[in-house]
């Protein structure tokens, strides 16, 4: 296949375990950039969380952020577009989940991913790593203002309930007008109805005169199986959860096995 356009998650895909980017990793994006390649990573994490590892990578480009919700230029802050949750929506699902479930707490992502927003009592169960911002960074408001405004992605935790199952109890409440998703982050996250890393990419994809055919995308979590449904080659990643795999074309061997460069180097030939 003609190739074109290189989508990659980052977490637990194109980063290793220590959310690094190796010395092989980097050499085999430097080599598809110096052919022309677009390089979009393709992340659950907002701008704040790709500063951190973007001069590892060489990300100097367009991004896709909060799973596909909004597209934003890294080097000068553009925004391409963004789809965000109303606030309407945020609030009724809000009132579903607490009437099933005590216990739980929220946060909402605004203004171009840079806001966050978070319930009282939020950070004192997060760590760093969870939105690449430090805890004692996130304050603490009345739950009434986490629900005030429209988000690009609305954020579901509870103390003690893993994620797979507070996303069980949501899918089962029936409820309709937006998208939910696991990113193997310790929330459920939720976009926009309609919103995924598929959709995300295809606009951009339209943006920069990309073909579908033309993409070869890399991803390991749920968040990523519409993506790896839609490009025109996918790549999963070792250990992924079966359905992961079962959506792509080709298993990679895993994130601190450079999967991704292997395919990168094969593909560039």
């Amino acid at each position: 296949m003609p190739l074109r356009l290189i989508a990659t998650d980052l977490d637990g895909t194109l980063l290793d375990s220590a959310s690094a980017v190796s010395p092989r990793t980097r050499r085999a994006l430097d080599a598809a950039r110096a052919v022309g390649i677009h390089i979009v990573p393709v992340t659950a994490r907002q701008p704040i969380g790709l500063r951190m590892i973007a001069a590892e990578a060489g990300f100097d480009d367009w991004a896709l952020c909060g799973n596909g919700a909004y597209a934003t230029h890294l080097a000068d802050g553009r925004m391409l577009f963004a789809e965000a949750l109303p606030a309407e929506t945020v609030r009724t699902l809000a009132a579903a989940l607490q009437a099933t479930l005590p216990g739980l707490l929220f946060a909402s992502v605004r203004d171009g991913g840079e806001t966050f927003v978070a319930q009282h009592g939020y950070a004192q169960i997060a760590k760093l790593a969870d939105h690449k911002r430090d805890p004692r960074t996130m304050g603490g408001v009345p739950l009434d203002q986490v629900l005030a405004e429209p988000s690009l992605k609305f954020v579901i935790r509870h103390p003690e309930l893993a994620p797979p199952a507070l996303f069980d109890i949501l899918r089962r409440l029936g409820l309709t007008g937006f998208e939910a998703t696991l990113s193997g982050a310790p929330f459920v996250e939720v976009m926009a109805e309609g919103v995924t890393k598929a959709t995300g990419l295809a606009r951009l994809c339209e943006h920069l005169e990309v073909k579908r055919t033309d993409v070869v995308a890399f991803g390991d979590a749920l968040n990523d199986v519409e993506m790896l449904r839609w490009a025109g080659h996918s790549v999963a990643m070792a250990g992924a959860e079966q359905a992961v795999q079962d959506a792509a074309d080709e298993v990679a061997t895993s994130n601190d096995e450079d999967g991704v460069a292997r395919v990168i180097e094969r593909m560039l030939g």
